[in-house]
């Protein structure tokens, strides 16, 4: 596996670097060689945050992890892509991702009696998608008191989202067809 690190508002250094590759590497013979991890540190007001993204042929793992220093992220997040995969090995042994995952190399990790990975919809809603500008969905969305809105944004035609980030900033996500 060929790991990225990119960074915003935190040092890297060659140790740190090392140790995020070598903690990666318990992943790397879950994965065939020619899978990337990409790995983004960030400093937060009061945290530091670490960031993995793994894309496997249709699949996405991705985990983040906060701590007072970035040290203490690795294990937390290495040990979330764990469970992720142990989580949900079934069911995606069963979908498309060919020779990339090796999933038959993977343990199974107890579950704890009231953990149920059962995926099912507890709930079905449909609504009216209203076009509007992204500031005018940002607005409903604060009036409503929810954390994202969906909407059909007026300028370009399309299915957008709107959603508040945890730094109190605002995002966008695009569909594209």
């Amino acid at each position: 596996m060929k790991v990225i690190i990119s960074s915003k508002n935190v040092k890297t250094n060659d140790y740190l670097k090392d140790i995020i590759e070598k903690k990666l590497e318990k992943l790397d013979k879950y994965f065939s060689d020619d899978i990337t991890a990409k790995v983004m540190l960030s400093a937060e007001s009061k945290a530091e945050k670490m960031e993995v993204t793994i894309r496997v042929t249709g699949h996405v793992f991705r985990a983040e992890g906060k701590a007072d220093k970035i040290y203490n992220c690795v294990d937390k997040v290495v040990d979330k892509l764990a469970i992720q995969m142990s989580k949900f090995k079934n069911k995606l042994t069963n979908k498309k991702g060919g020779d990339a995952i090796k999933f038959e190399e993977w343990p199974e990790l107890p579950l704890a009696k009231d953990e149920s990975y059962e995926l099912k919809i507890v709930k079905d809603k449909q609504f009216h998608l209203d076009p509007l500008t992204i500031e005018d969905a940002i607005i409903k969305m604060e009036l409503v008191d929810h954390n994202f809105y969906i909407f059909l944004n007026s300028d370009t035609k399309d299915v957008n989202v709107v959603y508040k980030r945890d730094d109190g900033d605002y995002g966008l996500i695009e569909t594209k067809y």
